[in-house]
């Protein structure tokens, strides 16, 4: 094994562009190249950039150079790669560069400069590839590219138009990753909701009948492999309606993520999203009575051109109304290719951030409230990390790295990947402390939605 070729990987940006990561590096794997911790042990480093905000261009420019500095020898891939020349003109000496989700250009340029070994071992690849989470989560993406145009966003231009997968395909990946080990998958793609829009939702066989390639029908096969399966990034057209049962049933966790992304219906044509802001309400009203521990996550924006302080104070007022329970916002930067930035009335950066620093204060007053109902409830949690300082797990309401915290005693009989209940004793504005429930055989693993 000494021998083998070894290959450095920096992977930036979202968890689509991590996903795109984990194959690469599955295919690498399959050929019999070995994954070096550090740059000094490499022979060949791989950066997966992210170039949605200027922002992260210039961090994975950064990346670039520190791999050059470091290595010498780089390939680079993502969604910056498909700026190559803005790249080349950065740093000159890079060996390659591609786009995204470009895995076969990639494995050839590796080829190039780092030939595989003669005769690999397949069987080197665990059943459920190579991943760069823990053991017991995995995202899956089933879909690939958007067919919005919102004017903020250059999405479109650096993936490409929706491209679904067969849900045969995605489903058999499911399956791979449970039988790994995998005890919670969160569900990815830039339009979650739009899978299978592009391909007239066709079916596809799997345990030996025809699954659509439908949100509604992928969801309720999903909730047969008996493993918590998470939503993100869910556009909301009217069929998202059709999740919800599903969740009272506990196919699926009762989460959603939702990126509004603002309230103002006059901001929300000028970004060119939905602007039912009255209707969404009611729509949240009607899913929280059917499901009463559905969490709520999305993401806004403020700052956007043209967004005037009557704008701000409706996003304020819409925010309480709703009584979201995970929030995210981000202060409007332009990007380069947006059409965003061709609008009239720039708000300051001074405004912007004052407005963000006023919206965080009202979503923290929300988020403390609806937590401090939590307190004294028995809850679904998996556990993360486990060790003689304490236990830090998430509940069906928390996805890693985005959201909350549930904090637990030490217990060397819990570990990681343990879907157990808790009852909650205390809360913040983001995070649970909780104990065990002591009922016995709470503790569960790869069972239903606890």
């Amino acid at each position: 094994m000494s021998g083998s070729p070894k290959i450095g990987f920096v992977s930036l940006g979202c968890p689509k562009a991590l996903v795109d990561s984990e194959r690469i590096l599955s295919r690498l794997k399959a050929e019999g190249y070995v994954t070096a911790p550090d740059y000094a042990g490499a022979d060949v480093v791989i950066v997966n950039t992210c170039g949605f905000l200027d922002s992260a261009r210039a961090e994975s420019l950064d990346a670039i150079g520190e791999a050059i500095a470091e290595n010498g020898r780089v390939i680079v891939t993502g969604c910056l790669g498909k700026d190559a020349a803005a790249i080349r003109r950065s740093h000159a000496a890079v060996l390659a560069v591609t786009g995204p989700q470009a895995i076969d250009e990639v494995v050839a340029a590796v080829h190039a400069a780092l030939p595989p070994p003669h005769d690999p071992f397949l069987d080197l690849v665990p059943p459920g590839g190579i991943r760069l989470t823990p053991r017991h989560y995995a995202y899956l993406k089933i879909s690939e590219g958007c067919n919005h145009r919102c004017s903020f966003c250059i999405i479109p231009s650096l993936r490409g138009k929706l491209r679904s997968r067969d849900s045969a395909d995605v489903l058999a990946e499911a399956e791979a990753l449970a039988s790994a080990g995998v005890r919670e998958l969160m569900i990815i793609a830039q339009d979650t909701s739009a899978y299978g829009v592009d391909i007239g939702y066709q079916a596809s066989e799997w345990r030996g009948r025809e699954i659509k390639a439908r949100i509604t029908e992928l969801c309720a096969a999903l909730g047969e492999l008996g493993i918590w399966v998470r939503l993100h990034y869910v556009y909301p057209y009217p069929h998202v309606d059709e999740l919800i049962p599903l969740m009272a049933e506990g196919a699926v966790l009762p989460y959603l993520d939702i990126p509004f992304q603002h309230a103002s219906p006059k901001v929300l044509r000028a970004m060119r999203r939905p602007a039912a802001e009255a209707k969404t309400l009611e729509r949240i009203a009607s899913w929280r009575k059917q499901v009463p521990e559905l969490t709520l996550r999305s993401s806004f924006v403020v700052g956007f051109p043209g967004e005037t302080e009557e704008d701000f104070q409706y996003l304020l007022d819409w925010l309480e109304e709703a009584a979201l329970d995970r929030v995210g916002c981000f202060r409007y930067e332009p990007v380069t290719g947006a059409a965003a930035n061709a609008l009239p009335d720039a708000v300051p950066p001074e405004v912007t951030e004052e407005r963000w620093h006023r919206f965080m204060a009202a979503q923290q007053l929300i988020s403390a409230k609806r937590l401090q109902a939590k307190v004294g409830q028995k809850i679904g949690i998996i556990v993360d990390t486990s060790n003689d300082e304490g236990i830090v797990a998430r509940s069906t309401g928390d996805a890693p790295e985005i959201d909350g915290k549930v904090f637990l005693p030490a217990d060397t009989k819990i570990l990681p990947g343990d879907r157990i209940e808790a009852v909650v004793e205390s809360a913040d504005e983001y995070d649970l402390w909780a104990r065990p429930a002591a009922s016995k055989g709470s503790r569960r693993r790869g069972t239903a939605p606890a």
